[in-house]
């Protein structure tokens, strides 16, 4: 595993928070990079041990939210659990594409896999520019609803997309994740492959093995 830090952005820029990483996989610059983005009050390295259990091949970084919160930090300031301010969330987006641009120039295929408050942040990284992105994972979260990103018909049209829920998660609202699987399911028009757990807001074991295996197909395809 290696970690790093990459100094702040200018002052010019609307946020300046260094960008922490920590890493594992392959160093290969120009393999698959597969972003994991922990979920609120968390951290970098917690998430970055889901990378043992995901396929060779691709590079993981795993990305420190702008934010401190909680011990940990988070990706954007929130209205109630799961419902990000939107100019919050848009300029941690532009913040997130400073450094994304970085590492993975244009037609270096990335997914971005995020739980909890990371699976928000990835869906309005992927519903913000669907065309950037290889695929995305959306992990016991919701996508962000009226959050300043669009989130209409075929918005995501084609694009592969894995998300999994809990059927007892008892931290975002039940009427957020519903909305999600409805959106993602049918009016999205995305390749989504779905799983739900019996359990509540944690990855399970069966839910990382299926994760690995969508990945593998996803890079496979990309880089073919």
């Amino acid at each position: 595993m290696n970690t790093q830090e990459i100094p702040p952005a200018p002052a010019a820029e609307s946020m300046t928070s260094p960008h922490v990483t920590a890493s594992a996989g392959s160093t290969d610059p120009s393999a698959p990079l597969v972003v994991l983005l922990h979920g609120r009050g968390s951290n970098e390295s917690e998430i970055l041990g889901l990378a043992g259990h995901l396929p060779e091949g691709p590079a993981y970084v795993a990305l420190r939210a702008p934010i401190g919160e909680g011990g940990g930090y988070a990706w954007f300031a929130n209205r109630g659990i799961g419902r990000p301010i939107a100019e919050s969330l848009a300029l941690g987006m532009e913040w997130f594409h400073r450094w994304l641009e970085e590492i993975a120039p244009k037609g270096r295929p990335v997914l971005v896999v995020g739980f909890s408050g990371g699976a928000a942040f990835a869906g309005g990284l992927v519903l913000a520019e669907p065309q950037r992105f290889a695929g995305a994972a959306i992990l016991y979260g919701t996508l962000p609803f009226d959050a300043g990103v669009p989130v209409t018909p075929e918005r995501l049209s084609g694009l592969p997309v894995f998300v999994a829920q809990g059927d007892r998660d008892g931290v975002i609202p039940a009427e957020l994740l519903s909305r999600t699987w409805n959106y993602l399911l049918t009016e999205s028009a995305a390749k989504t492959r779905s799983r739900r757990d019996p359990g509540g807001h944690q990855i399970t074991a069966e839910t990382v093995a299926e994760l690995s295996h969508w990945i593998q197909e996803v890079t496979t395809a990309a880089t073919a």
